[in-house]
C-alpha cells in the first residue's frame, strides 16, 4: 500500500507539480513525492511552471513563493483557474503574513517556510480540509523570525543597505552587522 492509497487517495488523480528555482531540493522532493505515489513534474520558473498548468493543470501542487523569474502565487493563480479544485502548498524562505493570507486567498491550503521536508509538504497536501494544521515541532526562533524579515526587506530594496536601513527604520551600521553575521536557529 501506497502513501496515497493510506490517505484515501486511491483511484483519484495524483498528479503533482512542483514548482522551484533551487533544482538540488526540487530533485529530492519531486523523489520523494514520486516514493509516496504521486505522478510528478517539475518546472524550475514561473514561465516553465505556467507552460505545464496550460498543458494539464494538476491535482495536487508546491509552489516556491519567489522564483528567479517572479513570483510563484502566479502559477498558484493559474491553477485555481483552471482547476480549482486542486490542492496547493506555497513553500517560501521568507514567510509573512501578507504574503501567506494572499496564498490562501488565492486557493492554496497550506504555507509552509523552507526548509519543509517531504513528510510536511505530503501531510499538507493530503490533509483533510476541515483538519487544522498542527503546530509545527520546531518553529522558527524569534530571532530568525526577525532576520529573515531584514533578509527579505534587504533583497526586495536589491541588496541597497542604506536604503533597507530606513525603511527598517534601522541604523545602517546595525544592519550592516546583522547582515554580516549568521543566520540564527
Amino acid at each position: 500500500m501506497t502513501d496515497i492509497d493510506a490517505a484515501g487517495l486511491s483511484g483519484a488523480d495524483t498528479s503533482l507539480l512542483i514548482v522551484d528555482d533551487d533544482k538540488a531540493f526540487l530533485q529530492r522532493l519531486a523523489r520523494a513525492m514520486e516514493s509516496r505515489g504521486f505522478i510528478v513534474e517539475t518546472a524550475d520558473s514561473v514561465a516553465e511552471g505556467m507552460r505545464k498548468v496550460e498543458q494539464l493543470p494538476p491535482a495536487f501542487a508546491v509552489v516556491d513563493m519567489r522564483l528567479e523569474d517572479g513570483n510563484g502565487l502566479d502559477v498558484i493563480e493559474a491553477i485555481r483557474s483552471r482547476r480549482p479544485e486542486s490542492r496547493m502548498v506555497v513553500l517560501t524562505g521568507y514567510g509573512n503574513i501578507a504574503t501567506a493570507v494572499t496564498a490562501v486567498k488565492l486557493g492554496a491550503v497550506d504555507y509552509l517556510a523552507k526548509p519543509a521536508d517531504a513528510d510536511e509538504v505530503f501531510l499538507a497536501l493530503t490533509r483533510d480540509p476541515t483538519e487544522k494544521a498542527v503546530p509545527p515541532d520546531n518553529p522558527m526562533s524569534a530571532d530568525r523570525v526577525r532576520w529573515e524579515h531584514i533578509q527579505r526587506v534587504y533583497e526586495l530594496c536589491e541588496r541597497n543597505v542604506s536604503e533597507t536601513a530606513r525603511r527598517l527604520n534601522m541604523h545602517r551600521r546595525t544592519l550592516q552587522r546583522i547582515l554580516a553575521k549568521r543566520a540564527p536557529r
